[in-house]
């Protein structure tokens, strides 16, 4: 008898942690989503020059995008993802355009200030500085473990190769940090090789458990997408990296 009341004092014990538990990552989910600039967490100067680009950042929420803004985010998404969607395209844009518009999506806009008078830029409601790229995340929970989720990193052509792209991904792996997520996490289109390189070879970003290709590998051919992760600590490489 005394054995079965320790086991169920334990049990109690046990659910009581997990509990816990549960409510800090919740907790952190809701104290990132709520932050009004998460630039600011990030404690250094966002500034950008390279190559002689100079760009600098601003935040923005999904639910109070102006109409320019929402303008130049589908018209750069269809330039550059409607060739690796294909056919699936025209539902694909649908519902990027819904997670464009989402109350708890996140954005970082990057600001030209080197040249105006680019061919495919929006100028800004504030300023005669021009957008040349943004990233779209949100703030969530995968497999218990508190993400930062990127949706979309998207340059215009004529910047690319500069090192912009890198640098906005340092900028949400120090925010993510800094709101203590346990890892980041993004899909990437099989047939985008560029990116695949780009997160896999050069940012170090690794399959995740959680991808179709290792969730079930004899249905992978029927997935046209990867997940892709970076975690922060053990705990979260345990549940979304493999290991191999």
């Amino acid at each position: 008898m005394e054995s079965s009341g320790d086991d169920r004092r334990t049990r109690r014990s046990t659910r009581r942690q997990m509990i816990e538990k549960k409510k800090e990552r919740d907790e952190l989910i809701r104290a990132a989503s709520s932050l009004e600039d998460p630039l600011d967490s990030v404690g250094i100067e966002l500034c950008f020059h390279q190559k002689g680009l100079s760009v600098h950042f601003k935040s923005g929420c999904g639910d109070n995008l102006s109409c320019t803004l929402k303008q130049f985010i589908s018209k750069l998404l269809k330039l550059n993802m409607e060739r690796y969607y294909g056919m699936e395209w025209k539902v694909e844009e649908r519902v990027k355009y819904r997670e464009m518009l989402a109350p708890e999506a996140r954005y970082i806009f990057a600001l030209d200030t080197t040249n105006a008078e680019k061919s495919f830029v929006f100028p800004t409601k504030d300023s005669e500085n021009t957008i040349v790229g943004f990233v779209n995340y949100r703030f969530t929970m995968e497999e218990e473990v508190p993400v930062l989720y990127l949706y979309e990193l998207q340059l215009v052509p004529d910047v690319r190769g500069k090192g912009l792209g890198e640098f906005m991904m340092q900028l949400l792996e120090l925010i993510a940090r800094k709101n203590r997520m346990g890892a980041i996490v993004l899909t990437v289109q099989k047939s985008n090789l560029s990116a695949m390189k780009f997160y896999i070879s050069k940012l170090r970003y690794t399959i995740s458990s959680i991808s179709p290709s290792r969730v079930d590998p004899l249905t992978t051919a029927e997935k046209n997408y990867e997940i892709l992760c970076k975690a922060f600590d053990h705990e979260s490489q345990a549940k979304l990296e493999v290991r191999f």
